[in-house]
């Protein structure tokens, strides 16, 4: 059962105690950016509204729902195969050419302090689980410290020439703010964490399953070899 509060804000650490929410209150309060609202706990890991307190691969780390309204349950049965996107060419690309396959969504930079090691990361996991139906799909941004500065072709001839980058690379694109792409809008409002859901940094990623759901998100400090023991789950599924 879940009902909207009032827009009145309980203080962090009564909600949360340490990584764990706080037994103790019930309702449990949980703050987002711009709403706060209240859920009574539920021995189940998902409740009849749809959203899941408890992400499927990491137990330990929770996510929120905005699936309060009609219009916005129906997005939520979206998928990341209902989106199109440019590539870094400018064409146009249906993400519904990867229904079946397991992805690994990036936003990426060229000149990055995490970038030579998830570029290459990123690039040896490809290589290893493509012919399984492993992708990883790779948009640029430059929303952070400016660096992603460069034109198209020069982020392509980067990542393909200095890293053999081989998976697919998209148009740039933003990921906060007002003109944040229709699909980083999707995968944040399907994993968007307690702590809000802004993209905090390049090389944050979202694990996307078979049927285009949202499984799993990761800090950019979270390298692509850790993810790859989650990967296999999803591919042998």
């Amino acid at each position: 059962m879940v009902s909207m509060a009032s827009f009145s804000y309980a203080p962090f650490s009564a909600v949360f105690n340490g990584s764990r929410p706080n037994p103790s209150l019930k309702p449990a309060a949980f703050l987002a950016p711009s709403l706060k609202f209240s859920t009574f706990l539920s021995n189940s890991g998902n409740l009849s509204n749809g959203f899941a307190l408890k992400s499927p691969i990491n137990p330990g780390f929770l996510f929120k729902s905005r699936n309060f309204t009609v219009h916005s349950r129906a997005a939520a049965e979206k998928t990341v195969h209902d989106f199109n996107v440019k590539d870094i060419d400018g064409n146009d690309v249906s993400l519904n050419k990867f229904k079946g396959k397991v992805m690994l969504i990036v936003n990426v930079a060229s000149r990055c302090g995490l970038t030579s090691s998830n570029y290459s990361e990123l690039s040896h996991l490809y290589e290893k689980y493509k012919s399984q139906g492993f992708e990883i799909l790779a948009f640029p941004c430059n929303q952070f410290g400016g660096q992603e500065p460069g034109s198209n072709p020069e982020i392509k001839q980067f990542a393909c020439t200095r890293f053999k980058a081989e998976f697919p690379i998209f148009d740039k694109v933003e990921v906060n703010g007002p003109s944040t792409a229709p699909i980083y809008q999707f995968l944040k409002s399907n994993a968007g964490g307690f702590l809000g859901d802004l993209i905090k940094w390049n090389f944050e990623k979202f694990l996307i399953d078979k049927k285009g759901k949202v499984v799993e998100r990761y800090p950019p400090t979270t390298s692509p070899f850790q993810i790859e023991k989650d990967i296999q789950k999803l591919l042998a599924a």
